[in-house]
């Protein structure tokens, strides 16, 4: 398989993988295409030294969260992580008890944004990188920290995080 054929496979193989990324980093829709060229470019660049040290899912994460830092520039820090609500349970016949439910997990899923988005970048890397379903060694290789560095640093956001929201829920009720 030539270099065109490979990089098309990688990029046909890990096409959502790679725009989940970039709506991660940032909400502006042109942004995030521009975001989304710029790793296919890094991927192109990088692919004749990828030795496969690490799975090829861990490689493609760990330059799709380098170049969205990157691209994010001087403004990294104040990057914002975007989390959706799933439009799936979005049901227009909703019965009033209902309709409170989803106003709530609204409500909630709004705080967990905000609170998500006041953690520091290596934390919204890992958040990041959490959502996408990447184990903890994973995670350590595409960061490029210990995985037990991982793993408190999960925990304490978590925690972080579960605080946080608990001290808001009673606005809620």
């Amino acid at each position: 398989m030539n270099k065109e054929e490979k990089f098309n496979a990688i990029v046909t193989e890990n096409r959502d993988r790679i725009q989940r990324i970039c709506r991660y980093y940032n909400s502006n829709t042109e942004d995030q295409k521009d975001m989304f060229q710029e790793v296919l470019v890094n991927i192109w660049k990088s692919l004749d030294s990828f030795r496969g040290d690490s799975a090829i899912s861990t490689w493609i994460y760990r330059i799709a969260v380098n170049t969205s830092l990157t691209f994010t520039g001087k403004a990294y820090r104040n990057m914002k992580l975007i989390v959706n609500g799933n439009e799936q349970n979005l049901n227009p016949v909703l019965d009033e008890e209902e309709l409170n439910e989803k106003l709530l997990q609204e409500k909630q899923l709004e705080q967990l944004q905000t609170e998500l988005n006041q953690l520091s970048v290596i934390d919204k890397a890992l958040v990041s990188l959490m959502f996408e379903g990447l184990t903890m060694k994973e995670i350590a290789d595409v960061i490029g920290i210990t995985e037990p560095n991982v793993k408190v640093k999960i925990h304490r956001v978590k925690a972080q995080l579960k605080e946080k929201l608990k001290e808001n829920h009673h606005e809620y009720v």
